[in-house]
């Protein structure tokens, strides 16, 4: 069949720009950024999530000669952000700040406008931020063994607090829970420092937060700590044993990491991992996290991607099992 001139050269116009475009984007990721990025935080400023995003943007701005421009969009436990993103332009000019509410979320959620394993790229993990068990003084209770125990001695007469349906710290609170057959009353708070006056006081009996929230209150003899939740004992608290301790295999924490638009190129990507990855292994960097109860948490995208679905499939079982459901 042969072709009118101007059909032919319509197709053969389009064909080239298409085989253009491969090179216009390792062009592009080349000599990314041209102009400034923003990273986008799904919660207020003041946690954790926030203050490494606050962290790594002077580094990467720094190292990568453009703004890394931190904006705050909280919202719907980091959802609201989520959802901009996975929207933008698969750029590398809108990063999402990804957080352990990520991997919850898509089983708390039933309706949501995006697909987070499938429109959010990993691009590299940050850190881990480890929380630590502490109950009020006045209870009996001075080590997690003991605290079963006293729990399972006064079943259903336990109040254990959350910051919020489906957080960090009640999620950790129910993985206890099932993995040591002890019942706890969930008590929900709108917010950690809403709670944490109640458990000084002793109405609240326990709660899992932050290590860098609480150790201040710890020093001060506020709290008792029990146990922390991560793998291995946090510098900042090199006394109190790890959980898993007691507990064979519990193990729990938050983390923070890179997110981008799903189709970002690789080329940007591996440069921000690149980056991330550099920061990580920097001592000034390190001892930054550390002040903070933080640990660096360095991978690949793969391997970030490989983490984020464990948690998912980690969490998603526990959020069932506890019959857990969003607002």
């Amino acid at each position: 069949m042969k072709l009118p001139r101007r059909k032919f050269l319509h197709l053969a116009t389009a064909a080239t720009a298409l085989s253009a475009l491969p090179a216009t984007s390792r062009a592009e990721a080349e000599t990314y950024p041209t102009r400034p990025v923003h990273l986008l935080v799904g919660f207020a400023p003041g946690g954790f999530t926030d203050i490494t995003a606050r962290l790594i943007a002077p580094w990467l701005s720094e190292r990568l000669g453009q703004q890394f421009l931190v904006e705050n969009r909280p919202g719907a436990s980091s959802n609201i952000a989520t959802a901009d993103v996975a929207r933008a332009a698969p750029d590398g000019y809108t990063l999402l700040e990804v957080a352990d509410p990520n991997a919850y979320n898509a089983t708390l959620y039933d309706k949501l406008s995006f697909n987070f394993a499938h429109d959010i790229t990993p691009v590299a993990s940050i850190d881990r931020a480890p929380f630590v068990m502490v109950v009020n003084p006045s209870l009996p209770a001075k080590t997690v063994t003991e605290f079963i125990a006293y729990a399972k001695a006064n079943a259903g007469k336990i109040n254990m607090g959350s910051s919020g349906i489906g957080a960090s710290s009640g999620l950790f609170g129910e993985l206890f829970k099932t993995m040591t057959g002890i019942e706890m009353a969930a008590v929900q708070y709108r917010g950690v420092g809403v709670a944490l006056p109640d458990l000084m006081s002793g109405r609240l009996d326990v709660i899992f937060l932050p290590v860098a929230t609480v150790v201040g209150h710890i020093s001060e003899g506020k709290l008792r700590p029990l146990g922390v939740t991560s793998s291995t004992r946090v510098g900042v608290l090199p006394d109190v044993p790890t959980i898993g301790e007691s507990v064979p295999g519990y193990e729990a924490g938050g983390w923070t990491g890179l997110g981008a638009p799903a189709n970002t190129p690789p080329e940007i990507v591996a440069t921000l991992n690149q980056h991330v990855n550099a920061a990580l292994a920097d001592a000034a960097f390190k001892a930054q996290l550390a002040k903070l109860g933080l640990g660096p948490f360095a991978s690949t995208p793969t391997e970030f991607a490989k983490f984020i679905a464990a948690e998912t499939e980690k969490w998603g079982k526990v959020i069932r099992t506890a019959g857990i459901k969003a607002e």
